[in-house]
């Protein structure tokens, strides 16, 4: 008999435990965190603008409440990720200079897989109603340098009139690629959260990713859905096997069946040494944002440039390691900022 597919059927129980899966290993030259270079998105691409251009005027612009709808179909048409979190509050930045205004960025704000996420660097703060995560930011490359840091104070202001004391941005300053080595992400620049006045508390946990062949993170969540088959393993499997899995057999061991759909799929693992961490308090007044305590310390050197290569012999995934060997030109890809500054897309 032929494979079938049990969406539809009953299972009977929950798969526990876990295999480990042996996956490619890459370990990529990290972008830089700050710049005066501006980055801007269309479709899933980035562009940048220099901060010396200029060019941005209030008047032209409004930051309103956003609908969930609009804002899933604006981020996961743009962002890099293409995935849209859970979603506490959404704000959209518009464009009003034309006869209809037009929706040129989104912020999202919302809460982490786990609250110590938040309580860890905000303890007296309630998750969720007092402290929220910026999980998703952004711009179109129509909008003019500096737009960054005017939206992110209105949704910043926004969010203080809602009770929100305190909020967590990361900057992700390691690359990706997909399976052929072609660049789809040069890393996070943290330079509009510094602009902004954050503070910034260091990196979080270091962990290895998994990548799928478009260079999109395939989540640990994900995996633990589909081998527990919690709510939300039928999107995760279908991602799988839209990527070439084979579609999973009644009764089938779904762990034995992710460790092989990972390797069909060609997945690879990329460490990733912890994202750049910065806190806002927010508050209504001065006196408000002074009584938020922030439990981490506060450092007062901020990152400025990418972590060193490891040795050439540790790269085991030597397709995705490509940075190095890139031409000269080429590698303006991967840190625009040093080469041809005056492009838009990459």
């Amino acid at each position: 008999m032929g494979a079938r597919d049990r969406y539809g059927q009953q299972r009977g129980g929950l798969v526990t435990g876990g295999v480990q899966e042996t996956l490619p290993l890459s370990d990529l030259p990290e972008g830089a965190t700050a710049s005066a270079w501006c980055r801007r998105w269309r479709h899933r691409s980035p562009s940048w603008v220099h901060k010396s251009q200029g060019g941005f005027d209030p008047r032209w612009y409004a930051v309103e409440p956003v609908d969930e709808a609009t804002a899933k179909a604006f981020v996961v048409g743009h962002h890099y990720s293409g995935s849209y979190p859970s979603a506490s509050y959404r704000y959209q930045l518009l464009d009003i200079r034309g006869s209809e205004p037009e929706l040129v960025g989104v912020a999202v704000f919302g809460t982490p897989a786990g609250p110590s996420v938040l309580t860890a660097s905000f303890p007296e703060l309630r998750p969720s109603t007092e402290s929220l995560v910026c999980s998703r930011f952004v711009l179109l490359d129509a909008c003019p340098a500096n737009s960054e840091s005017w939206f992110l104070a209105r949704a910043h202001e926004a969010l203080a009139a809602a009770g929100i004391r305190g909020v967590l941005s990361f900057a992700d300053p390691v690359p990706r690629t997909d399976a052929r080595g072609t660049p789809v992400l040069v890393g996070h620049a943290g330079v509009i959260y510094q602009a902004s006045n954050a503070l910034y508390t260091g990196r979080a946990a270091a962990r290895t990713l998994r990548l799928l062949r478009d260079g999109t993170v395939f989540h640990d969540r994900a995996a633990q859905k589909i081998r527990r088959q919690e709510q939300g393993h039928r999107y995760a499997e279908e991602q799988l096997i839209a990527l070439g899995a084979p579609v999973p057999r009644a009764g089938e061991d779904m762990r034995l069946w992710l460790r092989t759909a990972l390797e069909v799929t060609g997945t690879r693992r990329l460490r990733h040494r912890g994202m750049h961490r910065y806190a806002f308090k927010l508050g209504r007044t001065r006196r408000e944002r002074a009584d938020v305590r922030l439990a981490r310390p506060v450092l007062t050197t901020t990152p400025h440039g990418p972590d060193p290569l490891p040795p050439l012999h540790q790269r085991i995934d030597r397709p995705s390691a490509v940075a190095e060997n890139l031409p000269h030109r080429e590698a303006a890809r991967w840190h625009p900022f040093k080469e041809d500054p005056n492009r838009r897309n990459s």
